[in-house]
């Protein structure tokens, strides 16, 4: 019996070791996910090498163009990938009068962005025969070289004062009665600047100081929005130098040649502008000597002059002996910066315009100036005033 169990036992041992033999793997579990994982990535690289798409993992922007179609047509929206419409919206040039508008969205972020381009010298005239005139461009042909920069000049009979001098309909205010209203002090100040920019309408005229970081890109910023703007010169005060206007003063103490540098300096600073003002300087402007030069050498460069309202200033009778471009201010409109007195002032502003034709009043970019102004100027129409640029007013008064 032992032999036999020995006999049995021999054979059935050496099965089950030849079932173990016959199923096992060669490799281990961890083995396999490493293979599987390392053909993912021997795929995912020929994809990447071998694909259509050679910014494989990068955001894309998708940009839907559409084109506005003609009145009671249905516009036609092509989205690249869209491959279903391709006969109907493949890409066409534009008909004259017509535009597209690009959205152009962020794969990353998702936003969305519509910009409108025009199609054509047809589409180009329609918008500007629809939106108001624009600032003329600085005319390079009116720069002169300085040692500080360039300045204004003037080029074959072209002055300065004309060519940026803000569109007007001067028939209608050479009929009724004109207000202007130039809001000063701008340039330093960022903000105030920009908002005395964007809230008040085109025909108020800024006057920027030479100071602040970038005085030329706010001064552009303003003409874009179709404002003519002035060059404040700063001059000396009764209480210099404890009252000091800022680098460069023009100063009763130098010689005219000197003074006449220092506003070359403060020319170059930034340029489109039609004419000059004062920058503070009540001793200044009431020195005959010293004021005389400076008025005569801006005239000669084709520029108007803005007196802010000094009552001992010389600048009207040396205006008027240069035939140059002058105005005044009536009223310094903020000189109370409060809502009832600001209003009140503007009352009188109003007044003097129906009795005299012509009134002019100054102000600063203080909120409360922006706001009781933006609310008064609305109104103005209605109670038949015009209100037109400086250069209007200027025209006007040297008319009448």
């Amino acid at each position: 019996m032992a032999d036999t169990a020995d006999d049995l036992s021999a054979p059935l041992g050496q099965d089950s070791v030849r079932r173990e033999r016959r199923f096992r793997l060669p490799f281990t579990g961890i083995q396999v996910l490493a293979v599987l994982l390392g053909l993912f990535l021997l795929a995912f690289a020929g994809f990447a090498i071998f694909g259509d798409n050679p910014l494989g993992g990068e955001p894309v922007a998708r940009i839907a163009i559409r084109q506005t179609a003609p009145s009671g047509e249905k516009p036609v929206t092509a989205v690249p990938g869209d491959h279903a419409g391709s006969a109907k919206s493949a890409p066409q040039q534009a008909a004259p009068g017509e535009h597209k508008t690009v959205t152009i969205i962020d794969g990353s972020s998702g936003k969305r962005q519509d910009v409108v381009i025009g199609a054509g010298d047809a589409a180009d005239k329609a918008e500007a025969s629809a939106a108001p005139a624009m600032m003329a461009a600085v005319d390079q042909r009116l720069l002169e070289k300085s040692r500080y920069g360039m300045i204004p000049v003037v080029a074959d009979g072209l002055k300065p004062f004309t060519a940026y001098a803000a569109e007007a309909d001067r028939a209608k205010a050479a009929k009724m009665p004109i207000v202007a209203i130039v809001v000063a002090g701008l340039g330093v100040g960022a903000a105030k600047t920009t908002d005395a920019i964007m809230k008040l309408p085109p025909a108020v005229t800024l006057a920027f100081t030479p100071y602040g970081s970038d005085p030329s890109k706010l001064a552009e910023r303003a003409r874009a929005q179709r404002h003519e703007i002035l060059l404040q010169v700063p001059m000396e005060p009764f209480d210099y130098p404890d009252n000091d206007p800022g680098p460069q003063t023009l100063l009763t103490t130098l010689a005219p040649e000197q003074n006449i540098d220092r506003m070359y300096w403060h020319m170059s600073r930034f340029q489109g502008y039609a004419g000059i003002a004062n920058f503070m300087g009540a001793r200044f402007v009431a020195t005959d000597a010293v004021m005389q030069p400076i008025i005569r050498e801006a005239a000669k460069r084709g520029l108007g002059y803005f007196d802010d309202g000094s009552p001992r200033s010389t600048a009207p009778t040396l205006a008027a002996a240069q035939a140059m471009p002058f105005a005044k201010a009536d009223f310094t409109i903020d000189a109370v910066p409060t809502a009832v007195e600001i209003d009140r002032t503007l009352a009188k502003l109003e007044s003097l315009a129906k009795q005299r034709g012509t009134a002019i009043g100054v102000a600063s970019a203080l909120p409360i100036s922006i706001e009781r102004l933006g609310v008064w100027i609305r109104a103005l129409d209605s109670r038949g005033i015009m209100l037109v640029p400086l250069t209007t007013a200027m025209l006007k008064s040297k008319s009448g």
